[in-house]
């Protein structure tokens, strides 16, 4: 039987003695590192945490633990503002939930991107969304 990697099977990989969670991640980071040598990326933070909701012990004694969210890059920009950026394959429900509670508390903007060799590389998941659904327009209107 196969063992799989990850719950999302993706493989782990080490750059720079740095473990990161999938291959494009990696990639991201080797091109942050590349922005970075040409100034347009002043620095950047790997796996930058967020307190989403703090730990509480509700009316009955039962205590709960905080509720975090953990990006993959936090990207400071010369010539724009700082954004945070999560590298997705696909979207889960339990992300959606923890964006809209990132969305209500910070004011960093959350940047999804995904990698896509026909899309020209590492473009956000919206746009990766959209150039598919045009690509199977285009290819059932060939039928």
């Amino acid at each position: 039987m196969r063992q799989r990697n990850s719950k999302y099977n993706a493989k782990k990989v080490i750059v720079d003695n740095i473990q990161f969670d999938s291959k494009v991640e990696s990639q991201f980071y080797l091109h942050l590192k590349r922005l970075q040598e040409m100034g347009e990326v002043t620095r950047f933070d790997l796996q930058p945490e967020f307190i989403l909701q703090g730990g509480f012990t509700d009316d009955w004694g039962v205590k709960h633990l905080p509720i975090k969210y953990r990006a993959d890059f936090l990207v400071y920009y010369k010539d724009s503002d700082p954004k945070v950026i999560d590298i997705k394959g696909q979207i889960l429900p339990e992300f959606k939930l923890k964006r809209k509670l990132y969305a209500a508390k910070f004011p960093l903007e959350l940047v999804l991107l995904s990698y896509s060799k026909i899309d020209g590389g590492f473009i956000t998941v919206d746009a990766l969304k959209e150039a598919r659904k045009l690509r199977k327009k285009a290819k059932e209107a060939k039928h």
